[in-house]
Formats: structure tokens, C-alpha cells, sequence
């Protein structure tokens, strides 16, 4: 069973975030053939959590995004980057669990849709855990009725992912109304504090969501250490 290691950043800025990403990415790619004394594939794909300041991103087919309009997003507070996941824009902020994958789909199943259908099933076991019924439609992400709850956006090189999805806990949902989420007109946004009517916190929501990645991704989740969080602080600083 293919082991993940399970590293909660907590808040933080997405830039900084991005920059974990991008080192654990690093390290995914590099580690194909590395192996323990015992001939044991070093346990490398990684699920990093986190909870983002606000922020405002787009992805790759809205690399166009005027700057004007990206002028105005930042007028509210809110930090603005374009990103290479895909999908279109969304918002990221206090009270929204993110969560990005560095997998490598070769230890699991190499196929992007599957992976898909694999971020949307965890979405949806972890919101019933909770006590929301959620599903898929048409459109991406995972919803309650015209509402979504969360969003997915991917980016996947040599079958190696980064970006994931992001699930509305407690958020303050008047920070999607600058913008259309997801560019999926006439949709409302959801979160699960206001499905259930009471508040649903970030930290409420990790175990149940890490639970429902385990089952789902079939994998044995490992909660990655302070001191091997300390230790491994040099990724993202060369």
C-alpha cells in the first residue's frame, strides 16, 4: 500500500504555500528510483493542507485576465496570482481547507481522469461526513444543488500532480461576489457551515478529509513530524 505523507501548513500566504508545492513537486519527480537500505521505496507523495490568506487566482485559461480587473481584486485586500492549474478563477481565504496533492499517479492509477473522479469522491465522502449530501454535475467541482462547495483545479507533469481542491468551511462567502467562480454563470457558492447552520471549522474538517483521501486513494496516510517539518524547511529555501 502506497504510504502519503500528510503535512499541515496551516496559514499561510500562497506564495509561500506555492513554494512547498513546488519543492515536494521536486522531490516526487526526483525519487522515482530511490529506495531505503531495505530496498523499500522511500515514501515520498505528499498531502500538503493549508489555509490561505485571501487571495484571488487563475488558471490557465484566463491567463488574460485584464489588469484592471486584477487591479480591482487587489483594491479589496487580496492578493492575486496566476497559476498553472486549470480551471478559472477563484478565491482562496480564513475559513476554506486547500489541499494539494504531490502524488505521483504511477502508485496509484496513471490516469488524469481517474485522478479527477478520485478528488471529487473524497470531496464528496468528507462532506457526508459532516452531514451534507454533495455531488458532481456537468460542471467541475462538487455542489449542493446549484451551489458549489469545492473546487477543483490541476496541474499534473509526467504524471506527477500539484494544485487540488479547496472545500468552503467557515469562509466568508461575500469574497465571491467580485467575481464569477469558476466562470460558471448564473451558480450560487455554498460552505458547510451554511448547510449544516452552525460553524464548521477548518481544523473540524482535516480529519474528516484526510480520512476520506485514505479510503478513497486506497494509501496509508503518515502525519509528518514538527521536527521532520523543521528538518525539511531547506526545500524551500534553495
Amino acid at each position: 500500500m502506497t504510504a502519503v505523507l500528510v503535512r499541515n501548513l496551516g496559514r499561510m500566504g500562497y506564495r509561500e504555500a506555492l513554494k512547498f508545492q513546488k519543492a515536494y513537486e521536486r522531490r516526487v519527480l526526483g525519487a522515482a528510483d530511490a529506495t531505503r537500505s531495505d530496498g523499500d521505496r522511500v515514501a515520498r507523495d505528499t498531502l500538503l493542507l493549508v489555509e490561505h490568506e485571501h487571495v484571488y487566482t487563475v488558471g490557465l485559461r484566463t491567463c488574460r485576465y485584464s489588469e484592471e480587473e486584477e487591479a480591482k481584486l487587489r483594491a479589496l485586500g487580496a492578493d492575486f496570482y496566476r497559476a498553472d492549474r486549470g480551471g478559472l478563477i477563484t478565491y482562496h481565504g480564513p475559513g476554506q481547507l486547500v489541499a494539494y496533492p504531490v502524488l505521483d499517479l504511477n502508485n496509484f492509477k496513471k490516469s488524469i481522469k481517474w485522478y479527477v473522479g478520485a478528488l471529487e469522491q473524497t470531496l464528496i465522502a468528507t462532506c457526508e461526513k459532516l452531514g451534507v449530501e454533495a455531488g458532481t454535475t456537468s460542471n467541475t467541482g462538487v455542489w449542493v444543488g446549484d451551489n458549489k462547495i469545492a473546487a477543483i483545479g490541476i496541474h499534473v507533469k509526467q504524471f506527477v500532480t500539484t494544485h487540488g481542491i479547496a472545500i468552503n468551511c467557515n469562509v466568508d462567502l461575500g469574497w465571491y461576489s467580485h467575481i464569477v467562480p469558476c466562470g460558471i454563470a448564473n451558480k450560487g457558492v455554498t460552505s458547510l457551515s451554511l448547510e449544516l447552520g452552525r460553524n464548521v471549522s477548518v481544523d473540524e474538517a482535516i480529519p474528516k478529509f484526510v480520512e476520506s483521501f485514505e479510503k478513497t486513494f486506497a494509501c496509508s496516510v503518515l502525519s509528518v513530524s514538527s521536527e521532520e517539518s523543521d528538518s525539511q524547511r531547506f526545500l524551500i529555501e534553495t
